[in-house]
């Protein structure tokens, strides 16, 4: 684990609704994108900004704007494809689009790609690799697959549950396999070479019908296809492994007595990623059953690295919510996250 941690706190005059690390142009200059809402001007925008490790004069590291454009309503959901020097963003809205843009890393420039729209009210999306399939799910019951050919758009409905499930969150396992998590800590495993409905469920049985608790975030790692991670209410984080369907894997909670004291947050865990900074020290250590490292930030300010049946480490305890974070895929030391009181933190570890 990290021997020392640098943050730094960036205030804002906006609500920072999500945000996300850009592909690194060189070792200083690394670039965000971030979804925000103005609430005198009502106005909805993506960003993107440049965040310098040192400034030429101070020494002190900076965070510039280099772009803005407004979006028809709130973004509810944004990812981002990190295959080139243009980096695909996409972004869901409040009112049912499904916005696409490219990012000009070298010019510092966003370009609107193309829309669609009349995908419900959607919680969730996740773009593929290659940034030219995404798929969405709503808190209506609605999953939805759209594609990216010749600079245009074209959406096909997978499910519509109409109103019986609510989804708040997806991820993409394989280039035809995704996994949607949502109400009751439900999750379903999806394969487009069968349509018609999830090719697997998991329903939740610790909760004894106690809590109707909702999976907030979803993470697969590239190495484990096979391992399906996922927080949501009470602080659980959980793992599925579709070779134990229909037992949990249980990191985190506070309804679960074993757990308690190993439970950074009791609130809402409203992020989830597995943390390869944490898994590279240790990894040729970790087998097979093992979960490996994963990193949350929850509602009650609390940004942490847990482990299977280990103290979890908390990085960042804030007197706000946590509502994102993103770790840098090309620098795992390099965290960004956005604030309830409208404000970024980055932390570096080393």
């Amino acid at each position: 684990m990290a021997s020392s941690l640098q943050i730094h706190h960036f205030p804002q005059d906006y609500y920072i609704d999500s945000l996300r690390w850009l592909p690194q142009l060189s070792t200083f200059h690394h670039h965000i994108i971030l979804a925000s809402f103005h609430s005198d001007s009502s106005t909805c925008s993506l960003r993107l900004l440049n965040f310098t490790d040192e400034n030429s004069t101070s020494n002190a590291p900076e965070l510039t704007l280099q772009c803005s454009l407004t979006t028809p309503s709130r973004i509810t959901s944004l990812k981002t494809s990190q295959n080139s020097s243009k980096p695909v963003v996409v972004a869901a809205t409040f009112s049912g689009e499904l916005l696409v843009y490219t990012a000009d890393l070298v010019n510092g420039s966003l370009e609107f790609v193309d829309l669609v729209n009349g995908l419900g009210r959607v919680k969730g999306i996740d773009a593929s690799e290659n940034g030219l399939e995404f798929v969405s799910v709503g808190e209506d019951g609605r999953v939805n697959w759209v594609g990216l050919d010749g600079g245009k758009l074209s959406k096909r409905k997978v499910f519509d549950s109409n109103g019986l499930v609510s989804y708040g969150a997806v991820k993409w396992a394989s280039p035809v396999e995704f996994v949607s998590g949502g109400l009751g800590f439900g999750l379903q495993w999806w394969d487009q070479r069968r349509p018609g409905g999830p090719v697997s469920q998991f329903k939740a049985n610790w909760t004894r019908g106690t809590t109707s608790g909702i999976v907030h975030s979803i993470d697969i790692h590239p190495s484990r296809k096979h391992t399906c991670l996922a927080g949501g209410s009470s602080g659980t984080v959980f793992a599925w492994d579709l070779r134990w369907q229909q037992q949990a894997i249980m990191l985190s909670g506070v309804g679960t007595s074993d757990l308690s004291a190993l439970s950074p947050s009791e609130s809402d865990v409203w992020e989830v990623q597995y943390d390869n900074y944490t898994a590279s020290s240790n990894y040729r250590n970790i087998s097979e059953s093992r979960v490996l490292p994963a990193m949350i930030c929850s509602e009650d300010g609390i940004l942490a690295v847990i482990e299977q049946g280990e103290e979890p480490i908390e990085l960042l305890a804030e007197p706000c919510a946590i509502n994102s974070f993103d770790i840098n895929r090309q620098n795992p030391s390099d965290i960004v996250c956005s604030l309830e009181w409208e404000s970024i933190a980055i932390l570096t570890r080393s």
